[in-house]
Parts: structure tokens; C-alpha cells; sequence
């Protein structure tokens, strides 16, 4: 449920909840069990007029379809996501790529998923995907947790248009592109302030440039000021 949801998390925020909602209620009480019992011409029927934007019904069978595999292999996406995952390893971008690989590529190793699955490998800054594991290690109030064993202090911040524009106002970052280069930049910088959980602030500053109601520019005047009396 919170990789549809992820994977389903760009545009107007009421489209993106009609339709997830849509798909869940196709797929039932148990989605995954749902899916690992349904043949891939029932979930292409199933899902035929379904379309978010620019992501097609056939995309998301063939990321449901990924998860069937992945789920059939290793038990759930956890352990493959844990099985990519070393500590040697500074970030989940490691894991992220082997998980990304398992999910999103046939057994003729073609793409299947198109948009719907970024590839970091490419330099994407994987928002949704990174979201989606903000969602599953990350525990408290916006958080729900579960995957206890990978530290929170490897996480990306989920980069979209909101946090690029406020990283590059409060020098964050210098990047124009918003590539998962900048997504480390930032992450680099939160992780001044908190180094065992720099992903904490995603939230906060995404809602700051979303909410109609924040006066942004004066939040940035002031927190210029800060920085340039050295607390930051």
C-alpha cells in the first residue's frame, strides 16, 4: 500500500488521493495477497481504464506485478530492499538501486514500469521512492515506521519542487537541477543539524512551500538573518 501510494504521490494533492483510493479499493482488504493470486490479464482487465496524470493502468500492473515477483522471491519488500543494504554503506542508494533493478526489470531485463519507477542509477532524485522509505523507517506523528533495521540516518529527503525551492533559497544548495545530487546536498546540510535523522525536516519544509497560507518569503528574510549571525 505505501509504495502504490508513493509511487502515486505527484500533482494536485485530491487527484493523487482519488487515485489511490481507486486502486486500493480494486485490490481489496489485502493487497497483497491480491496480487500475488492474480493472474497478469486479470490486473491488466482490472486496471485497463486506470490513468493518474501521465501514469497508465498498463505501468502499474507492471509495477504490481514487480512486487509479485520481488514479494515471491524475498518474502516482502523489505528483506530485498535489507538485502542491498551494508554498513558500509553511507546512504540507501546502494539498496535503492538493487531494489529499484528487482522491481521495476523483467526476466529479459527490459524496463517495465516506465515513469512510475524512477532509476537512481540514472541520476533521478527518486522523490516517491525515498518518500516511501521516509514512510516505512522513519517513526512519529507523519510516519508510521516498520522497518526498524535500516538507520534512519541513511535516508534521502524526498526532493520535489517545494524543497528545491526552498534549499536553494536558504542555500542548501546551489544545483538548478533537482537530480538526486541535489537531493544528497540537502540531505548533507540537514544532517548538520540532525546527523542521525536528517530527513526529519522533509515534512515541514514541504509543507512550508505548499501551504497557501505560509509567508515563505518571510520565513526566508528571517532565517537569513540566522544565518548570517552565524547560527546556522
Amino acid at each position: 500500500m505505501g509504495l502504490i501510494a508513493s509511487s502515486l504521490a505527484y500533482g494536485r494533492v485530491a487527484q493523487i488521493l482519488k487515485s489511490i483510493s481507486g486502486v486500493l479499493d480494486r485490490l481489496g482488504p489485502s493487497p497483497c495477497e491480491f496480487v500475488l493470486n492474480s493472474s497478469k490479464n486479470k490486473l491488466e482487465s482490472l486496471f485497463s481504464s486506470f490513468r493518474h496524470r501521465f501514469t497508465t493502468g498498463d505501468e502499474l500492473v507492471q509495477m504490481l506485478i514487480g512486487v509479485r515477483r520481488v514479494v515471491r522471491r524475498h518474502g516482502s519488500l523489505h528483506r530485498c530492499f535489507v538485502a542491498g543494504l551494508k554498513d558500509v554503506h553511507q546512504t540507501v542508494i546502494p539498496a535503492l538501486r538493487r531494489f529499484v533493478d528487482e522491481l521495476a526489470f523483467g526476466e529479459n531485463g527490459r524496463e517495465k514500469c516506465g515513469s512510475l519507477v524512477p532509476l537512481p542509477a540514472r541520476g533521478s532524485a527518486c522523490k516517491r521512492l525515498n518518500l516511501f522509505l521516509r514512510w516505512m523507517v522513519r517513526e512519529d506523528e507523519v510516519d508510521p515506521g516498520g522497518w526498524d533495521d535500516v538507520p534512519t540516518s541513511k535516508l534521502i529527503v524526498p526532493l520535489d519542487t517545494h524543497i528545491h525551492r526552498t534549499g536553494l533559497a536558504l542555500g542548501l544548495t546551489d544545483r538548478k537541477c533537482a537530480d538526486m545530487r541535489c537531493a544528497l546536498e540537502i540531505t548533507k546540510a540537514f544532517r548538520r543539524f540532525a546527523p542521525y535523522d536528517p530527513v526529519r525536516y522533509d515534512f515541514a519544509f514541504t509543507r512550508l512551500g505548499i501551504r497557501k497560507d505560509a509567508d515563505l518569503e518571510s520565513f526566508l528574510d528571517e532565517f537569513g538573518q540566522w544565518r548570517v549571525h552565524g547560527c546556522a
